[in-house]
This record gives structure tokens, sequence and C-alpha cells, in this order.
């Protein structure tokens, strides 16, 4: 009975070191059995799903296409209208001006420049009747009588000017040593007197300018030389000095 016992020790398995490693392996067969499970429960769902003509996959990649696609259109419309736009600074002719004549074109530009008018210094009111001449001799007592008037001396043949503007009363010989004369009234109640002319270029009643000829000087009358004897009267025959008259309307005779 000790025999059958001791056979029987020895052809049992000894469970107290086999246990645990079946336990592990029953643990690592449930973890592998509900991995599998999973693994089919996904597998299913793909196939479920992938029967369809439309995959749902495929429609969010090509909506994401579209939206990618508008967001360009619309980034690319920003950045044009954005961009400014240089204008041209020559714009292309049209045909009939590039057709049309240059040297018309120059003639129609170039406008005639206005010419200039001509101004003349206007004429003072009254003038020395013969501008250069030397004085040889005043107003004022000669000889014992007086010499009512200015002598003035240049080559004969000289101009001899009005000194202002009036009307000729009297051109001719004057008598008493004057010889050619002409008498002017300016019509101030004064008359200016022009004796010993070579020449006289008036008529009586004649309206004259002041600087206007009205003769040449000589030597006609009373008279040693050349000259011009020149009076102012006032009222006919009230002779009176033409120095001071002259100087006053800003005519220097020299005396």
């Amino acid at each position: 009975m000790q025999e059958d016992s001791s056979v029987q020790n020895e052809n049992t398995p000894d469970t107290s070191q086999t246990e645990p490693q079946r336990t592990g392996r029953r643990n690592r067969l449930i973890v592998l059995g509900a991995a599998a499970l999973v693994a089919l429960g996904l597998g299913g769902v793909a196939v479920a799903t992938g029967g369809t003509d439309h995959p749902t996959p495929a429609a969010v990649s090509l909506d994401a296409q579209s939206r990618a696609d508008a967001a360009s259109r619309a980034d690319r419309s920003v950045r044009e209208s954005s961009t400014p736009v240089t204008p041209s600074l020559s714009p292309t002719p049209s045909p009939s001006a590039i057709s049309a004549s240059p040297t018309k074109t120059a003639a129609a530009k170039a406008k005639p420049k206005p010419k200039p008018k001509k101004t003349t210094k206007p004429t003072p009111a009254w003038v020395d009747p013969m501008p250069g001449a030397a004085v040889t001799s005043c107003y004022g007592q000669r000889w014992g009588t007086l010499h009512a008037g200015i002598d003035l001396a240049l080559p004969s043949g000289t101009p001899i000017h009005a000194a202002a503007a009036g009307t000729v009363t009297q051109a001719g010989d004057a008598s008493d040593g004057y010889g050619n004369s002409v008498f002017i009234d300016h019509g101030n109640g004064y008359l200016t007197h022009y004796a010993h002319q070579s020449r006289i270029a008036v008529t009586v009643g004649q309206k004259v300018k002041a600087g206007q000829v009205i003769g040449y000087e000589g030597a006609t009358g009373d008279a040693t030389g050349p000259h011009l004897h020149f009076e102012v009267h006032q009222g006919m025959w009230n002779q009176i000095d033409p120095a001071p008259f002259m100087r006053a309307r800003g005519v220097d005779l020299g005396c």
C-alpha cells in the first residue's frame, strides 16, 4: 500500500508550480480574443459601409478640395483687386492724330506773338521853339531900346516849331524890322511870335500842334545874321519876358 502511494505520488503532477502559468496563459488568451473581436467588429463596420456607392471618406475629400479651390479663387480675386493699376503715361494716339501733318500741328500750336504797340512819349503842352539853339540875346534893354524877345541862333534853314497848340493869326512880313513872321494865338490870352524866318510853312487860320514845324530860320527884316527872334504877347503887341513864362511851363530857354 505504501508502494502504491509512492507510485501515485510520483505520477501525480506538482500543481503548486503549473497553476500560475496556466492562469497567465488564460489571461493572455482572453486579451487576444477580445482584440480579435474588436478587429472583427471594425472590419464588419468597414464592410457594411464600403457597400455604398459614395464612400464617406471620398465625399469628405471632395468637399475639402472644393473649399480649397474656393479659398484660392477668393484669395486671387482679393490680390488682383488690391494691385494698383498704373496709368499709361503715353496713351496710344488715335489713327487720325498719327496721320495728321506735323507741320500743320506745329503751326496750329505756335500762335503768332502779338506785335508790341509802339509807344511814344506824349508831347508836352509847351516845347522849345528851336531846340539846341544858342542864346545870342535875352529880353530887356539893348542899345537904348527894349529888346522884347529872346534871340536863338542855329544855321540858316533850321526848322522852327510852334511852342504850343493854337491857331495861326498872321503869317508874312510883320514890318517894323521883324521880316517874315508867324503869330499863333493859344486861346488862353497869350500869343507867340516867330520873326526873321527865311520861309514860312503855315497859313492864316491853320490849326497847329505843339512842336509842329511852322517855318525855317533866316535873317529877313532887321537882322545881323540868321536867328529866331521869339516873343510872348499877353494880348497882341503886349510883349512879356519869354524866359520866366516858358520856364513856368517846363521849358528853359537859357535866359
